[in-house]
């Protein structure tokens, strides 16, 4: 008889429902990993009310986990059971014109894991044993599980490519808190954070912002941007928000011969307005970034490893599998949460801030 799990099976947008369901088995090729942590992300969101992926239902969501492997597939090289790892969620199909070129991101076919397909609120789930990191025993079990978003975090910081000693703004104070956290990282100077949530500023400030501005208590955030920066304009933006309005401050914030990043994501159908004038002849220059991807779990692992960056202060809760849905509709009228956690064998949510 088929071994079977708990897990939140999203059946239909807005139809979240907890069940029993076969455990996955596995190939060659693959783990299964006994799910100890997942991250609630605004991608679920966008998955549970059928907006992203709803030609891919019914399925289990949950991208941002780790947990320990309990079978390994014959194929697999440097893992065995017990070990716990964290799972580059990025599966591309290495043969099209782009993964041929080393752009994985950008494959005519990508998927991942928990997006396209069933993921992490569950008991276990199985992924390929080469998209597999180790997770250092200096990594806590709450960290473990924000690798994902924060190689998001990383990628951008690459494509971005801070120099030193250059300002930073970052628009957004989500993620954006630790877009922060990494430009000063990489040693820019002044870091400075836009946002709308006083708790999430002072929260930024904590990570390593070194000005924040409240968009509720400035007339225009472009000025005050350009009076931080003498009048000049930022070296770097890196919007974080989504919006077309956001997109165009960061267009009008930016300096001469400096760079927007893209990272926030709009809706399709939007537009955003910008000078080509101001583009070409102030040299203006603009790249985007949606993921990480491969080494970027190894990257941030090391970081985590070394304590060179500490997202714990914006954890917020951690709940039982059983209050996923419930939880999705917190994170959407209480703004002061950021980031929630489902643990399947949590029996009572647990408060952290």
């Amino acid at each position: 008889m088929a071994r079977t799990m708990r897990a939140q099976v999203i059946e239909a947008p807005g139809k979240m429902v907890l069940k029993q369901v076969p455990v996955p088995e596995i190939s060659p090729d693959e783990v299964l990993i006994k799910v100890s942590m997942c991250g609630i992300c605004g991608t679920d969101w966008k998955i549970y009310k059928g907006e992203y992926a709803s030609e891919f239902l019914p399925m289990i969501s949950g991208h941002e986990f780790w947990g320990v492997i309990e079978e390994v597939g014959s194929n697999a090289r440097g893992l065995k059971k017990g070990d716990r790892v964290a799972v580059d969620i990025c599966l591309p199909c290495g043969t099209c014109y782009y993964c041929r070129r080393g752009d994985e991101l950008l494959c005519e076919t990508f998927t991942q894991l928990g997006i396209h397909t069933d993921g992490a609120f569950a008991e276990y789930v199985k992924a390929p044993w080469t998209n597999c990191y180790l997770i250092p025993d200096e990594v806590d079990a709450l960290s473990a599980a924000f690798v994902e978003p924060l190689t998001a975090v990383m990628q951008a910081a690459k494509k971005m490519d801070v120099a030193i000693a250059s300002s930073v703004v970052i628009i957004g104070t989500g993620l954006g808190i630790l877009h922060g956290a990494l430009a000063k990282l990489r040693g820019a100077a002044p870091v400075i954070v836009i946002g709308r949530s006083e708790s999430k500023l002072r929260l930024a400030k904590q990570l390593g912002a070194d000005f924040t501005i409240n968009i509720n208590e400035v007339d225009d955030p472009v000025t005050e941007v350009k009076r931080l920066t003498g009048g000049i304009g930022a070296d770097y933006v890196l919007e974080s928000v989504g919006t077309p309005e956001t997109y165009e401050q960061a267009f009008n914030m930016v300096r001469r011969g400096g760079k927007v990043e893209a990272f926030g994501i709009c809706p399709p159908d939007q537009k955003a307005c910008f000078s080509p004038y101001e583009f070409v002849l102030g040299e203006k220059k603009v790249s985007g970034s949606c993921a990480g991807i491969g080494n970027d779990w190894g990257d941030v692992l090391t970081l985590l490893k070394y304590k060179r960056i500490d997202p714990t202060p914006m954890f917020s809760m951690i709940v039982p599998l059983e209050e996923l849905e419930q939880a999705l509709h917190e994170l959407r009228t209480n703004k002061d949460l950021i980031k929630v956690f489902v643990d399947p064998s949590a029996t009572e949510r647990k408060i952290l801030r």
